[in-house]
């Protein structure tokens, strides 16, 4: 069963033990052994990363289990649309709206004694607790039944057995090293739109001054000579630490705004994809609608009414928003306090996301 076929009657609740086990499911147990906590329910799939460490998901992709290289559960990651509701003592922490379940989860740790602060993502971390609680975008369901993405976004969480930094297990699931991120000090604040300067969009060609088969160079170069803020990449092979050559996968600009992507067609990094940060700048437009910084719902409604008045074609991305066939655009969110912005992703012809 899939997250989008699950009542919220359905779903499973467990409570956290902090640093031994959440649910039915204990840190240092190897892999069939979760699986039968779970009675089976092994989503397939999963990957290696360095060190030997992996990820596996599980009951729908709701739960993603953590190894270490010696087949040992150190992290577990709950979805927070289909996932189980864990609890630790009066506070629940999974689906809820951030600020309040951050005021929950601080008034909890004040009484107990324990430190909060934040992880990379600004959102609340308990390193004592071995908790860090990331956000994901809300959804819902229409009156006939299908499934909506809102513009809301609600709590998940990673819970960790000890001496496991929260950024490694993330690392393990995002793919990449997430300390090399720009770390995020808890707020979220958003660029009104007269404040954003305006970028040009010719679809597939280029993004203001980033013109798609740039090299990282020539991406700076463009860009002022601004050097990235962070990067993101991965070695080739998972069994040996820095073993191959490191991939560039994207640059990060704090002060332009945007996110460089690349790929290798040709065996070196060249310009892809770029996204644009939604809650800073710059803006673009696609015909004539603003496609920076918008309430997703109201965005995604104007490009639905645009296609169906020019009889054009339309698809959804894997975020499930819909848009426009033709330009390679695609459209995610960003995090704005307990709501969300959009934020565009400008492709080449052949990129795919």
């Amino acid at each position: 069963m899939g997250w989008w076929d699950r009542k919220p009657e359905e779903r499973a609740r467990w409570v956290l033990d902090p640093l031994v086990a959440v649910g039915p499911l204990r840190f240092g147990m190897d892999h069939d052994e979760v699986k039968a906590a779970l009675d089976g329910e092994w989503t397939g799939g999963g990957q290696r990363a360095a060190d030997g460490w992996r990820w596996t998901p599980y009951d729908g992709d709701c739960v993603i289990a953590v190894y270490d290289q010696d087949g040992h559960l150190v992290a577990v990651k709950i979805n927070a649309k289909g996932g189980p509701f864990v609890r630790l003592d009066d506070v629940e922490l999974i689906g809820r709206v951030p600020s309040e379940a951050r005021a929950e989860i601080l008034g909890l740790a004040a009484r107990r004694g324990a430190a909060m602060g934040t992880n990379r993502i600004g959102d609340p971390q308990i390193t004592a607790w071995g908790i860090s609680m990331p956000t994901e975008q809300e959804w819902g369901r229409l009156p006939e039944g299908h499934v909506m993405r809102k513009d809301a976004v609600i709590t998940s969480a990673l819970f960790t057995a000890p001496r496991v930094a929260d950024d490694t297990a993330a690392s393990v699931i995002e793919g990449h090293d997430v300390r090399d991120l720009v770390a995020n000090q808890g707020a979220w604040p958003v660029t009104p739109d007269s404040e954003r300067p305006r970028w040009d969009w010719p679809p597939l060609e280029h993004v203001g001054p980033l013109r798609f088969g740039m090299s990282p160079p020539q991406v700076t170069a463009a860009l002022g000579g601004e050097t990235p803020d962070g990067r993101t990449g991965a070695f080739p092979f998972w069994f040996w630490k820095e073993s191959g050559q490191w991939s560039l996968h994207t640059d990060h600009f704090e002060r332009a705004g945007v996110t460089a992507q690349y790929w290798y067609p040709d065996g070196v990094p060249e310009l892809g994809a770029v996204t644009v940060h939604g809650r800073t700048r710059p803006q673009l437009h696609y015909e004539g609608t603003p496609l920076v910084g918008i309430t997703p719902s109201i965005l995604e409604a104007a490009i639905i009414q645009h296609v169906e008045d020019h009889d054009l074609g339309l698809r959804f991305g894997p975020s499930g928003a819909a848009v426009p066939d033709g330009p390679n655009l695609y459209l995610d969110t960003a995090r704005a306090e307990d709501s969300s912005v959009s934020e565009p992703t400008f492709c080449a012809k052949e990129w795919q996301i």
